[in-house]
């Protein structure tokens, strides 16, 4: 029996580690091995910040990988909170009744869905802030170089 509630709750928390998709589809799941490489190309990302500062153009290229994935994880998470039990019961506990209690949404589930609402939208636009930001600053270094 696959539980939505725990199925959430891995979706945000370790979704970037692909372990929602472990859990409800098993270890032969193609996406659940793939998604830890935006993770650490986004980790790689921050990790070249701090060493060679905000002005290194492969780091802000790779920052948004690692925001992107976590806002698409919590948007997993939203989803499988919000998913009707029968709906739920039938993709992935097909032989329990439609109505069984791993389906059902309670208060953890809520939950949640209420912290992957928030923290995802905070990271999503950060990493488009981020973006747009180094994108622009990038634009303006290459105009100067141009006139000059």
């Amino acid at each position: 029996m696959k539980n939505k509630t725990i199925a959430a709750w891995l979706a945000f928390v370790a979704g970037p580690l692909g372990l929602h998709r472990f859990y409800l589809y098993g270890k032969s799941d193609l996406l659940g091995w793939l998604l830890p490489i935006p993770t650490a190309l986004g980790i790689y990302g921050i990790e070249r910040v701090k060493e060679n500062g905000l002005d290194d153009m492969l780091s802000w290229i790779l920052i948004p990988l690692l925001g992107f994935t976590i806002a698409g994880c919590a948007l997993t998470a939203i989803v499988y909170g919000l998913t009707s039990p029968t709906r739920w019961n039938s993709r992935f506990n097909s032989t329990a009744a439609p109505d069984a209690v791993a389906g059902t949404t309670n208060w953890a589930t809520i939950g949640a869905v209420v912290a992957a609402l928030l923290i995802g939208t905070t990271v999503l636009m950060g990493s488009i802030t981020f973006s747009i930001q180094r994108y622009f600053e990038f634009q303006v270094e290459e105009a100067r170089k141009i006139s000059q």
